[in-house]
């Protein structure tokens, strides 16, 4: 079985949490028994989670030598050049290694299906934001995150929205469908 949640922000990638206190989990959102994440997404990230009850399924999409494709909306602060654009797209050298090259460009406006985030990202009067979709197939700790700030646009929001053949789509925040049974 595959299953697609779209993650809200702010919650934790596993079904429980020993942190005091406590932080949401996916138990508040899925009640499918033995089914379990398929890489992670951070706690403040959002967008599509893959969750299976299918081990050899859930290598196939989480080994990095498949280099399933992940595409992320990443909200940045500043103003993307081509420069930059270009940069990510040639790959990024972090302090774990180089990264793969990546498909990055620059949206001109936020998609009209994106929610809006709660808590609101910050705005500030004197420092534009954009919008760019980056596409991966790596799978680092924060990657995308740590990609953007290498270049100088600062992640301020960051959606995933495919992973290899699955798409979000209009899957609300906090909601799941079965993908594959």
């Amino acid at each position: 079985m595959l299953v697609a949640l779209n993650k809200p922000f702010g919650v934790l990638c596993q079904f429980t949490d020993r942190s005091v206190p406590a932080r949401r989990t996916l138990a508040e959102f899925i009640d499918i028994p033995d089914v379990y994440p398929a890489g992670r997404l951070d706690f403040d990230s959002e967008g599509l989670l893959l969750l299976t009850n299918d081990g050899a399924l859930a290598n196939r999409l989480t080994d990095p030598k498949r280099g399933t494709p992940k595409t992320y909306l990443a909200q940045v602060e500043g103003a993307p050049t081509e420069a930059q654009l270009s940069q990510l797209a040639q790959g990024i050298p972090l302090n774990d290694g180089p990264t793969l090259p990546a498909q990055a460009r620059l949206l001109p406006a936020p998609p009209d299906w994106l929610w809006p985030r709660e808590p609101p990202v910050r705005f500030r009067k004197t420092v534009p934001d954009a919008f760019i979709e980056l596409t991966i197939r790596e799978g680092r700790n924060r990657q995308v995150r740590r990609m953007t700030a290498a270049v100088g646009l600062p992640t301020l929001r960051l959606v995933r929205v495919r992973v290899g053949d699955v798409e979000l789509g209009t899957l609300a925040p906090g909601k799941w469908r079965v993908v594959s049974s």
